[in-house]
């Protein structure tokens, strides 16, 4: 028989979420894969309960990075608004059809979507 992975993903399972909570807090780009990725490894759960672990804990890591940059640097206010307001749009809409998804297409969607943000990014 085949090793069964822990309920809650061993030690090894907070230390990775830690490390990208960190690393998510600074840069964020990624860091959702990241968790997603963590979690698919170390968690026996559905790709969406991850993906709903994921959204809490990005959201909670970036309020918290959010509270420290108005603090500590200089906040450009307009676009750091629109930023909030389409994020919230779309976490709303995301979790309202996410959970709604078989798993084969959330996986499909997660995918395009990671080689559109690439393709953005490497032209």
């Amino acid at each position: 028989m085949g090793a069964t992975r822990p309920q809650h993903g061993g030690a090894i399972a907070p230390a990775a979420v830690y490390i990208t909570g960190v690393y998510g807090g600074y840069f964020g780009a990624g860091q959702g894969i990241l968790l997603l990725a963590i979690f698919g490894v170390l968690l026996p759960q559905s790709l969406q309960r991850s993906n709903a672990l994921k959204n809490v804990l990005a959201g909670t890591v970036n309020g918290v990075a959010g509270v420290y940059f108005v603090f500590a640097a200089h906040v450009e206010w307009g676009p750091a608004a629109i930023i909030a307001a389409t994020s919230v749009i779309g976490g709303q809409l995301g979790s309202r059809y996410g959970r709604r998804l078989p798993p084969d297409a959330l996986r499909a969607l997660i995918v395009l979507v990671g080689i559109a943000a690439i393709i953005d990014l490497l032209v």
